[in-house]
């Protein structure tokens, strides 16, 4: 249908914003060195006007589960999850997180401190400057909360990332570094969003040593 409503709009001459197409669909299956290619190469746009808050409430439950985004991506990423008694199995208290982007164990506890953080994989702020500022209120919602945008991983290690992109920061253990920047190019492919030289530079050195790695979904 997307497709449909694409070539009517060339042919009677219409415009259509680029991120309302980028965001009707998800992304093609492929490989995550073709998605790359076909993203737009801009500079980062001014930070002015970002706030958290942009992205809509933290952890909105946007796929409508009756959990929160956080506690869906603890119940997907952690090993011997314990969940609340009477939470509706939707609260997680302790698990195990073989973490990715380090290689480490991590134990986690409801309450004893940030032993384990949920990391956007493309920071928001990031987001942000690359095109996410023209997206609405709606779809920059479920940028912040989409699953396909959120990983658990080591509290300490995720604050080091900060709003960082490839060009800039990367994962610890260097085996997932393909895996993650494919993530990244999967997030910028659905939302419409845009890398810059520096940041296609470094994702396309990475993706060149794992040909084929798979575009998320």
């Amino acid at each position: 249908m997307v497709f449909v409503v694409i070539a009517v709009t060339l042919m009677s001459g219409c415009s259509l914003a680029l991120d309302h197409v980028a965001v009707t669909a998800a992304p093609a299956p492929g490989d995550a060195a073709s998605a790359l290619a076909a993203l737009p190469v801009k500079g980062r746009a001014p930070k002015t006007g970002y706030e958290r808050e942009r992205f809509g409430s933290a952890w909105t439950d946007v796929d409508r589960n009756g959990c929160d985004q956080r506690n869906d991506v603890l119940r997907r990423d952690l090993d011997d999850e314990t969940l609340r008694p009477g939470s509706g199995d939707c609260v997680v208290v302790g698990g195990t997180l073989s973490d990715p982007y380090t290689g480490k164990t991590v134990v986690y506890r409801k309450g004893a401190g940030d032993q384990v953080q949920v990391d956007h994989v493309v920071a928001l702020s990031n987001a942000w400057q690359t095109g996410a500022q023209q997206l609405d209120e709606p779809t920059r919602t479920a940028l912040g909360n989409d699953l396909l945008n959120l990983m658990v991983t080591e509290g300490a290690t995720n604050r080091t990332k900060g709003d960082g992109d490839a060009a800039t920061w990367l994962p610890p253990s260097r085996g997932y570094r393909c895996a993650y920047v494919a993530r990244q190019v999967a997030v910028k492919a659905k939302y419409g969003l845009w890398v810059t030289q520096a940041e296609k530079d470094a994702i396309a050195r990475l993706l060149s040593a794992c040909p084929g790695e798979p575009l998320p979904v």
